[in-house]
């Protein structure tokens, strides 16, 4: 398996230092991997500029990509860009936009995370109104097709009761404000479900509750780990089989699911 990162923009004959880490531990199994420009992929240059320190393979190989977060549209032209030096993505551009947007993979998840409803087009206060119908005086959590701003928590995430106008269009307008061009494709509403609590975030302030990382592979559980870096957690290991039925509907090759207790979102 070969790992893909970005490339440092500061040196760019190494990985991103912000993954330093992985890139360690990688060169101490000694995996191979290669970089690509980032930074040109984000800008849209042509492809063979954002692998142009990449030779072409004499066979295909696969692959999987390690770095910052790309739209769809910018993992196409990566994909694309890669499989012509014969680097194949263990995921190809539909696997990953099904896996990434929540609205693509909530089919699959519906009856296993939190209910959610979603908005593209016009982000009026009237049509978000009439979309949070259905949660009457329930509070709610605010974020984009894949992001939320969790460590704005009261600023830009949570609204106490979705049937409050003034305090849904404060939280979705600082939303909208902070996430700016970085917005993926809409708004996401979802229903706030209280799981187990295990502390408050030290630097946000935000509430923690006990949430592991499952990484998946082929719909089988390959790694877990818990989300946060902080907070008291049990010491069993979360119910990841579970939802391996969940898991295996989910079309896309290699994801990870966020299982809480008492419930999971995946992503």
């Amino acid at each position: 398996m070969l790992l893909v990162f970005c490339r440092d923009p500061q040196e760019p004959s190494r990985p991103d230092r912000a993954f330093g880490a992985e890139v360690a531990a990688i060169e101490r199994l000694g995996l191979p991997y290669v970089i690509f420009d980032y930074d040109a992929l984000v800008r849209g240059d042509e492809p063979g500029r954002i692998v142009s320190q990449l030779p072409e393979r004499p066979e295909p190989v696969l692959a999987a990509y390690r770095g910052w977060m790309v739209t769809p549209s910018q993992f196409r032209v990566l994909h694309d860009a890669l499989a012509a030096r014969n680097i194949r993505l263990i995921n190809d551009p539909d696997q990953y936009r099904h896996a990434h947007y929540l609205p693509e993979d909530y089919p699959v998840i519906r009856g296993h995370t939190p209910r959610s409803v979603w908005l593209t087009g016009d982000l009026g206060i009237e049509r978000i109104m009439e979309a949070l119908v259905p949660f009457g005086d329930a509070p709610v959590i605010v974020k984009d097709f894949v992001k939320s701003r969790k460590h704005e928590w009261a600023d830009a995430c949570f609204i106490p009761s979705a049937a409050d106008r003034k305090a849904v269009g404060r939280v979705v307008g600082r939303f909208l404000e902070l996430q700016g061009n970085d917005l993926n494709e809409g708004l996401v509403f979802r229903e706030y479900v209280e799981f187990n609590p295990i502390g408050v975030h030290a630097r946000s302030g935000m509430p923690l509750t006990e949430e592991d990382r499952a990484f998946w592979l082929d719909g089988k559980p390959m790694f877990w780990a818990p989300y946060w870096a902080e907070g008291e957690y049990r010491a069993s290991r979360p119910p990841i089989d579970d939802f391996a039925g969940v898991a295996a509907a989910v079309r896309s090759r290699f994801f990870t699911m966020d299982l809480a207790s008492g419930g999971t979102a995946a992503g």
